[in-house]
């Protein structure tokens, strides 16, 4: 029986690189979405990948949705925790709600939907979750203590909780994207995305499919001595 997979934000973007992939190599995809309903249902149309409504920042939200997801595909085995907000300030002018809307979207939403899908996991002896954390999350970034402090959550977040999965089959990993070539991206001003391009030693933005590519490594059956390991896809830009 194939595998299900979640994956968070997973209708654009890189979440929806690595729900494309993860279905073409035969996983049952249930793509997560918050806001979007017009672009989760071309999402759709185009993938034939179900889409599920939720706000992986509410906790119950993110348990009813593994719940529904396990009754009508399967029994979860693999979740990929990609969902992410910015809202980039100086601390000058962050405000408090800036702080929590990221935090508790970015690092909240990894513990949620780990503590949803977490003890059917150790029921059945397996499991592979996947964090993306960021290079902002390695290196920092001006402009983005939210961001960079949830990220960099994410990575430590990862270590602890596969030292609890590893004896149980559930390993857990986490990517380190750098400036990839996606719509929060293309955002930046062109003059400041000019020189983030001259700082990447490849010489360009990564591709949102390249990223999915390290995701389906870090899922696969046969990666079960990968765990607790952060893989860093940013083009040289940041050696971790």
């Amino acid at each position: 029986m194939a595998r299900v997979a979640i994956v968070t934000g997973g209708t654009r973007g890189i979440g929806e690189a690595i729900s494309v992939a993860l279905n073409g190599a035969g996983y049952r995809v249930a793509a997560n979405y918050c806001g979007n309903d017009d672009r989760a249902r071309a999402f759709t149309e185009k993938t034939g990948i179900a889409a599920y409504k939720w706000d992986v920042a509410d906790f119950d939200a993110c348990v009813a949705g593994v719940a529904q997801v396990a009754a009508e595909l399967g029994p979860v085995a693999v979740i990929v925790n990609n969902a992410g907000i910015t809202r980039d300030a100086t601390m000058k002018k962050m405000s408090r709600a800036g702080w929590d809307e990221v935090v508790d979207t970015n690092l909240g939403g990894c513990f949620n939907m780990c503590k949803a899908a977490w003890d059917g996991m150790l029921e059945r002896g397996f499991g592979r979750i996947v964090n993306s954390g960021s290079i902002n999350g390695q290196a920092g970034q001006y402009g983005q203590v939210n961001y960079a402090a949830a990220k960099s959550g994410i990575h430590g977040f990862t270590k602890a909780l596969s030292q609890e999965g590893a004896p149980k089959g559930i390993t857990v990993n986490a990517i380190a994207p750098g400036y990839i070539d996606t719509d929060m991206v293309a955002a930046v001003p062109p003059n400041v995305l000019e020189k983030i391009v001259a700082r990447i030693p490849v010489g360009r933005l990564g591709r949102a499919e390249e990223i999915a590519r390290g995701v389906l490594f870090l899922v696969a059956d046969e990666a079960g001595f990968v765990t607790g390991s952060t893989v860093s896809i940013n083009g040289g830009q940041h050696m971790y």
